[in-house]
């Protein structure tokens, strides 16, 4: 018997912000609960893609994440202008000691939570 990740929670301070950030990011469906928090589904097209619970509320982030998600290009797509997509919609360049030969582009969220552009599926050569 095994497990396998079903969803990615992410603690926040504000839940609209990223749960628009995210949902556009993304291509999810956004739906904002009872309790202030906001649940994001994959596109139908997409089912065995794990959900995101946005929690609230939290306090302010510090310090560099001790995980974050790797995102990849949807249908292998140009990195560089998905990095571009996500810079408008509010994401912004973070620093956490990379070199830049890296196959990664690492961001940061609008609250800061940082996370990888890889510049193909991992795995692949």
């Amino acid at each position: 018997m095994t497990s396998r990740i079903a969803q990615w929670t992410l603690d926040v301070q504000d839940v609209a912000v990223m749960a628009r950030f995210w949902s556009a990011a993304l291509g999810y469906r956004a739906e904002a609960g009872d309790d202030g928090c906001a649940k994001l589904y994959p596109p139908d097209d997409d089912p065995g893609a794990p959900t995101v619970w946005l929690q609230a509320p939290a306090g302010p982030k510090s310090g560099k994440n001790r995980n974050h998600p790797d995102l990849v290009v949807a249908g292998g797509g140009d990195q560089a202008a998905e990095v571009e997509r996500l810079l408008r919609l509010g994401a912004r360049r973070a620093d956490v000691g990379q070199t830049g030969d890296e196959g990664f582009m690492v961001l940061a969220d609008p609250e800061g939570n940082e996370f990888c552009v890889l510049n193909r599926q991992p795995g692949e050569g």
